[in-house]
């Protein structure tokens, strides 16, 4: 049993990192490909509250300032994506997604009127889901990775305020603040290892066991024990009418 245990998480994590490396190859490949033509693309990104902008909320995370900017998204997503997709494979695909919109259209909502780009603000969306999973699942497992995400990237909170100067911090915010409703939105579907099973739980099964004294020894008065010592069985009765 346990080979095909770690078998399966072998398998699990796998199948977590499948989906993160694909799309961080895709952007990659996109920078790469502006690098090396010199294209400006900045014009796919959010442009807020026109209707041109639009188009960013789907294209804006796919494009970059320069590789330092890229390189910094994609320490952050690949850890955070692959955490969520292993952690909470329940609803991982439709949080992740949910995140990606939601953000996208709440920076063209709010945001300053300019061009906003890059992946950030889906890193701080899943920054979000993790701490928020660990606030409003309360187990365990969600406490332990809040904390160690947020031992890890605490930093990126300075990142929700405008402290630096071309940083689109309204994608940090709108992303975080989509990641914490998000894991509030998806709060109540537990992962199979969330499901808590109490130690005292009554088998479903009838046991085989012997016991000691007899299993409704409490349940019976002395004088009704006394009775059915006295009463002489049934198929003795029948057997006298005959």
């Amino acid at each position: 049993m346990p080979v095909i245990e770690e078998k399966n998480e072998k398998r699990k994590l796998l199948e977590s990192i499948k989906l993160p490396i694909v799309f961080l190859l895709v952007l990659w490949a996109i920078h790469i490909f502006q690098f090396v033509f010199g294209l400006r693309w900045g014009f796919l990104g959010v442009y807020p509250r026109a209707i041109f902008g639009l188009k960013g909320i789907l294209t804006a995370p796919f494009i970059h300032g320069d590789f330092t900017h890229l390189l910094n998204n994609s320490i952050p997503f690949f850890v955070l994506s692959t955490m969520t997709l292993y952690f909470y494979r329940t609803v991982a695909i439709r949080s992740i997604s949910l995140i990606y919109l939601l953000t996208g259209f709440a920076v063209w909502l709010i945001a300053r009127e300019t061009f906003h780009i890059g992946l950030s603000g889906v890193v701080f969306g899943l920054f979000g889901f993790v701490l928020g999973n660990g606030i409003f699942r309360r187990n365990i497992r969600s406490i332990v990775l809040a904390l160690i995400v947020f031992l890890l990237y605490s930093g990126m909170l300075a990142g929700l305020f405008p402290v630096e100067e071309g940083v689109s911090w309204e994608s940090h915010a709108a992303g975080f603040v989509i990641g914490l409703f998000t894991a509030y939105y998806y709060k109540e579907e537990l992962e199979a290892e969330e499901i808590k099973h109490s130690p005292w739980e009554e088998e479903l099964e009838p046991s085989n066991r012997p016991y000691f004294l007899p299993r409704d020894v409490f349940d019976k008065t002395i004088v009704e024990r006394l009775r059915e010592q006295e009463e002489p069985p049934a198929n003795d009765a029948s057997s006298a009418n005959i």
